[in-house]
């Protein structure tokens, strides 16, 4: 009688096709649909979709897992099983994480990947594990750049940063000179990458990550940044608001540029308008916006 071996072993995931817009709905809808990881192919993995989409391909235990999943996710992303054979698939999205400079001053690089900085330049060793954040999204890029454009109200300073995902934007904020980082996120996998990934830094002593909501927090702090979507940034003004210490610098992302219908560049300037806007970054289809206290 033979037997089956692990390289053997079929595992299931399934695929969709979505607007590059839709990529973070539609990874959170699978995570919550018992995905065990996703690997987004895009021009940032060189395996293109199509201009303006990218495939994820999502990762189940269990064929009937997978199949289920389908069933609730909308026709119009063509959601589909297929199969792969062996554990190499696991890591084959590793081969496509290489080094690369987050914005001036900071390089990211996974852990298996070795790499030279400048002078002036940090390394941030990240490994996004089952959270959001591997910094090549336009809007993690777009706050890290206004973090690095006013590094010299983040020497020495506290930062809150709100859905910290991977805790990418937390370590580029110690990067560019932060004291401490208070990083909170409603997701616990969230908040336990972003610990790991603190301590693969020797900064565990520096970031403060937990689950705590946002209405339950006290402190002020002198730099705010929150990464979320823009309905969700509206719904939390009140409370980041009034996180931003006096003379403060709140910096939201996750927000569609002008144009996009309906229009949440309209709704959030109405919802911070209590905040000067001092600058509005744009990059491809999203928008960050930097309001002074």
């Amino acid at each position: 009688m033979s037997s089956v071996s692990d390289s053997d072993t079929r595992y299931p995931y399934v695929l969709v096709d979505v607007a590059d817009i839709e990529a973070d709905e539609a990874s959170a809808r699978l995570f919550e649909l018992g995905a065990t990881g996703i690997e987004q192919r895009d021009a940032a993995t060189l395996t293109s979709a199509g201009s303006g989409r990218v495939v994820l391909a999502a990762a189940f235990v269990r064929d009937e897992e997978a199949a289920a999943a389908c069933d609730e996710l909308p026709s119009a992303w063509s959601p589909h099983v297929e199969h792969v054979v062996g554990d190499g698939w696991r890591d084959e999205w590793k081969k496509h994480f290489e080094p690369f400079r987050l914005c001036e001053g900071v390089v990211v690089r996974p852990p298996w990947r070795a790499c030279e900085a400048g002078a002036a330049e940090r390394v941030v060793i990240l490994e996004p594990g089952r959270a959001f954040g591997t910094g090549l999204h336009e809007t993690t890029q777009l706050v890290a750049e206004a973090l690095a454009e006013r590094r010299g109200r983040l020497a020495a300073a506290e930062v809150l940063d709100v859905g910290c995902g991977s805790g990418i934007l937390a370590l580029a904020a110690l990067a560019l000179g932060a004291r401490t980082v208070r990083a909170i996120d409603v997701d616990p996998e969230a908040v336990a990458v972003t610990r790991e990934n603190a301590a693969r830094n020797e900064a565990a002593g520096q970031v403060i990550a937990d689950t705590t909501p946002i209405d339950a927090l006290a402190d002020r702090y002198a730099v705010v940044i929150a990464n979320i979507e823009a309905h969700t940034l509206c719904v939390m003004a009140p409370w980041l608001i009034a996180r931003v210490a006096a003379s403060g610098t709140l910096v939201l992302s996750g927000i569609l540029a002008p144009g996009s219908v309906p229009e949440p560049w309209v709704d959030i300037q109405r919802a911070y308008a209590g905040l000067a806007l001092e600058e509005a970054k744009t990059r491809g289809e999203w928008l960050a916006a930097i309001f002074r206290a």
